[in-house]
């Protein structure tokens, strides 16, 4: 899937099958449920979930929690603007993942 067909499928009410749970976070953020984002990568001890975490809190202010997970995830995918670090984060974890069969 490329980030274009990524921010297509927001016009869906189901997310699409086979995202990993950090790109369904993403997915889900985008479509505005920021608790069902957080709900998907909360537990996740992955550098991947930790990043979107990190977006996540910092999203929603949480300026203190959002650096704490940026320094967990040991990388820094913080952007200027928001939307510029959600499509990092949605081009990164798409080439990251495994071709669909």
């Amino acid at each position: 899937m490329s980030p274009n067909e990524f921010e297509g499928s927001l016009a869906s009410d189901e997310v699409p099958q086979g995202l990993s749970a950090p790109l369904a976070a993403l997915w889900w953020d985008a479509r505005g449920d920021w608790s069902r984002a957080h709900d998907l990568v909360d537990q996740l001890g992955s550098t991947e979930g930790m990043m979107v975490h990190a977006y996540l809190h910092r999203k929603e202010g949480s300026l203190s929690n959002a650096d704490y997970w940026y320094r967990r995830a040991g990388r820094m995918y913080y952007r200027a603007a928001l939307r510029d670090e959600w499509l990092a984060l949605v081009e990164g974890l798409l080439l990251a993942a495994p071709p669909a069969t």
